[in-house]
């Protein structure tokens, strides 16, 4: 494994895969928290219509998800599954935000980085990558979110060790790109796991950067 070979790909990737249009969007740290806490093990499409749901019912703001009644936004996120203790992680974190953080994110994404991922996962079911994916996006911090698809397509190029946890898998993305790309190479990976390197029979015939991949074939 080497600089150059993870920055080939990565200009690869970038070449090959466009950056989806959200990646550009205002992105408000509690929506993006809110978001992420609905998108935890389920598929895009329904993490997109439950929150759909939730904010045609409900203003995304710590007050009013607050005040809501459970079941409303239980009825709201269902789609997205594990509704029940989905809605409990988001009460908690609104009530959090509104009696310790007087209802703003901002004193959290200013902290220095690792203060501020401790701070965030301190909320209830607010795990590593939920907390990376706020820093990452809506306060500019230099992490590498590691979803399903990061960890993968890492570990089958080579990026991460092939039994690495969360943590080993972040560390070694982060000292292998400029943290100028960290956002680009969270996306883009996510990107190339779900079009070619899948969980199941991975396109390794028509993989851009398979020449780069030391597992390629391994996976039929």
């Amino acid at each position: 494994m080497t600089d150059n070979r993870a920055a080939t790909v990565l200009q690869i990737l970038k070449q090959t895969l466009a950056l989806p249009k959200w990646v550009k969007g205002k992105n408000d740290p509690f929506e993006t928290l809110i978001v992420t806490i609905i998108s935890q093990n389920t598929a895009d499409r329904n993490t997109v219509k439950a929150f759909e749901n939730l904010s045609n019912k409900i203003e995304i703001t710590p007050e009013a998800l607050e005040k809501a009644p459970i079941s409303q936004i239980e009825s709201a996120i269902r789609p997205a599954g594990l509704y029940k203790s989905k809605t409990q992680t988001i009460k908690q974190a609104a009530t959090t935000i509104l009696e310790k953080y007087h209802g703003t994110l901002q004193p959290i994404l200013t902290l220095p980085l690792e203060d501020a991922r401790k701070a965030l996962m301190q909320f209830q079911g607010v795990g590593p990558k939920t907390a990376d994916v706020v820093l990452l996006f809506s306060a500019k911090q230099a992490t590498v979110p590691v979803d399903t698809h990061v960890n993968r397509v890492s570990k089958r190029l080579g990026f991460a060790p092939a039994k690495g946890a969360y943590e080993d898998v972040r560390k070694n993305l982060q000292l292998l790109f400029a943290p100028s790309d960290y956002l680009a190479v969270h996306v883009l990976l996510i990107e190339h796991g779900r079009k070619t390197c899948k969980a199941r029979h991975p396109l390794c015939n028509t993989c851009q950067v398979s020449v780069y991949c030391p597992t390629k074939g391994q996976w039929g």
